[in-house]
């Protein structure tokens, strides 16, 4: 009980709930609570927001929970910075190539997402001693296990083989018992999967606060899931899939169904999920967003720093931005048009997107920011291929992210100036067009291309609507927008390219792109093009090299399989 005290003490000095000075004069004056102090409705509350506040304080620019430091391995983005030895760990990540299970990169995360879990659980034991006079600790209880899954979530895309921290009261010692191959990867997604299930069987269809999640949340996340079980990886000499199951993607049909989503839509214009105004935040087609705010009475509020590396480094505007997660010219490709308003699905990257005679579709405009158009939609930053748009002198391009990224107009009001950038922008982590794409990605796997196909047209046609900011791009900047919808009947293996396309075109930029190729089983074969043919485009990929079974995970970091007393195996590949 002592060592619950002194978490409970901890967390709500951070909370604000006690000083340091009066809380333990006040409460007892040996500085020991009671159990029934200690199990006091306040106390677990306290312990509830502190688990919802790692997810925020617990990341930083070089381990954002977002994942885009680690989405560098895909084909959407470059790293980006100053050169190649500017975060030497990601660019070594990027190439692929002398990745050491060493590297301080990959321990840090593996450190702060369990970090973050053994504060759930903290919340978790607590929230289990209250008795039933606190009339919210069921509810309590599902929002700890929909943190618990995302925790375990996160953890197991990065690295696969993972020991699950189920069991909210183990001791020290039972910790370091716990192996990382207790679970096949099937049986470590269904672990998700119950947790997820208890969850969505008691939140509420709406929460007053927003950080919390919901019911459709939580369906939103279960989709998600059983659509990564779907694609069976559990050989233990490979990586590969093996199978795609059907009764998983059943699930996902289930958990995507839209009677489940009644409060929730897609926006009117697909920038709105992107921008930091208040009457932005927590819209429609947001299922659940990290929450970061500002003038909250602290000094920088609760800003997100985990984008401070992304802004350009602008003279007057942005001074000391780093220009990191910079789009790649593949996936600006990947969103010319051809003559019938659809993508090139095989040939969007036979040459490089050319404003004044390719079609494009408008939401290249809403993700990338390119020279001779404005930066973040404001004329005083018109892009240019010079330094202030390249930090590397164009060794990454001129490309910028605008899906991170706040006007400069908005300087210190939404984006704040610390040791980094920061915003107030929330991070939705599940929206409402995913849903939409989850059920068509399942509905196209399982054959039922027509049912695919519409919920695809109700992506793209929301895009076509999506002018809200760049209505004026055709006559000012010479750009050509045509976007259309699919017409006609396809086979299932058209319609499986098509969604994947989609897939990419909708969330680039998002910190999916890395995690759908390791999923689909795509990861070395598309990056492995992807390097040859971007090499003029950006050189330092003359000698990369994506190796199968072995790079779609990181690796176990050494410092874990050292203190894990033998019970650790390493990830595939020989590390």
């Amino acid at each position: 009980m002592k060592k619950i005290f002194n978490i409970i003490y901890a967390m709500l000095v951070i909370c604000g709930l006690a000083s340091c000075d009066s809380f333990l004069d006040e409460h007892t004056p040996q500085g020991t609570l009671s159990d029934d102090q200690v199990k006091a409705a306040e106390n677990a509350e306290a312990m509830a927001v502190s688990a919802y506040a790692i997810f925020t304080t617990a990341e930083d620019i070089n381990s954002s929970f977002s994942m885009w430091n680690f989405d560098v391995r895909s084909d959407d983005a470059y790293k980006g910075g100053s050169g190649t030895s500017d975060g030497d760990v990601f660019h070594q990540l990027e190439v692929q190539q002398g990745v050491l299970t060493t590297n301080w990169n990959i321990n840090d995360m593996w450190v702060r997402l369990y970090n973050s879990l053994s504060r759930v659980n903290s919340a978790i034991s607590l929230l289990n001693s209250c008795d039933d006079s606190f009339s919210m600790k069921q509810q309590r209880l599902a929002e700890m296990k929909f943190l618990r899954a995302y925790g375990h979530f996160l953890l197991k895309r990065l690295y696969k083989n993972i020991p699950f921290v189920e069991n909210e009261n183990l001791t020290y010692e039972e910790y370091n018992t716990l192996s990382n191959r207790t679970y096949s990867n099937d049986e470590g997604w269904q672990l998700i999967i119950d947790d997820l299930m208890e969850a969505y069987n008691t939140l509420p269809q709406a929460q007053v606060e927003k950080g919390r999640p919901t019911k459709a949340a939580a369906a939103a996340f279960l989709a998600k899931v059983y659509l990564y079980k779907a694609y069976h990886q559990d050989e233990a000499s490979s990586n590969q899939v093996t199978s795609i199951n059907q009764q998983d993607l059943e699930k996902v049909i289930e958990f995507t169904n839209p009677s489940l989503y009644t409060n929730y839509g897609l926006e009117s214009d697909f920038h709105n999920n992107f921008r930091p105004e208040e009457q932005y935040e927590n819209g429609i087609e947001s299922l659940w967003a990290i929450q970061y705010s500002r003038n909250d009475g602290s000094t920088y509020g609760n800003l997100n720093w985990s984008y401070g590396l992304i802004p350009p480094n602008i003279p007057g505007a942005t001074d000391g931005g780093c220009d990191f997660y910079k789009p790649s010219q593949n996936l600006v490709n990947a969103y010319r048009t051809g003559a019938d308003g659809l993508p090139l699905l095989d040939t969007f990257n036979a040459k490089d997107y050319d404003k004044a005679s390719d079609n494009a579709d408008p939401r290249l405009f809403l993700t990338v920011g390119m020279p001779g158009l404005p930066y973040m939609f404001n004329k005083n930053f018109m892009m240019e291929e010079t330094s202030i748009w390249s930090r590397s002198n164009g060794l990454y391009g001129y490309h910028v992210s605008l899906k991170q990224n706040v006007d400069p107009a908005l300087i210190d009001s939404y984006l704040i100036k610390g040791s980094y950038w920061a915003s107030s922008m929330n991070r939705i982590v599940f929206r409402y067009a995913d849903v939409l794409l989850m059920r068509a990605e399942a509905y196209a796997q399982l054959g039922q291309s027509a049912e695919a196909i519409t919920l695809v047209n109700q992506i793209r046609s929301r895009a076509a609507s999506s002018t809200q900011m760049i209505s004026n791009y055709p006559s000012l900047y010479g750009v050509k927008m045509y976007i259309a919808n699919y017409k006609g009947s396809y086979t299932k293996e058209q319609t499986v390219k098509i969604v994947k396309m989609e897939r990419r075109l909708e969330m680039g930029m998002e910190c999916e792109r890395f995690f759908d190729l390791v999923r689909w089983g795509d990861a070395a074969t598309v990056l492995n093009k992807y390097y040859a043919e971007e090499i003029d485009n950006c050189a330092i990929y003359g000698n990369a090299h994506f190796t199968a079974n072995k790079d779609e995970y990181l690796p176990i970091p050494f410092e874990q399989i050292s203190a894990s007393n033998g019970h650790y195996t390493q990830n595939i590949g020989n590390w």
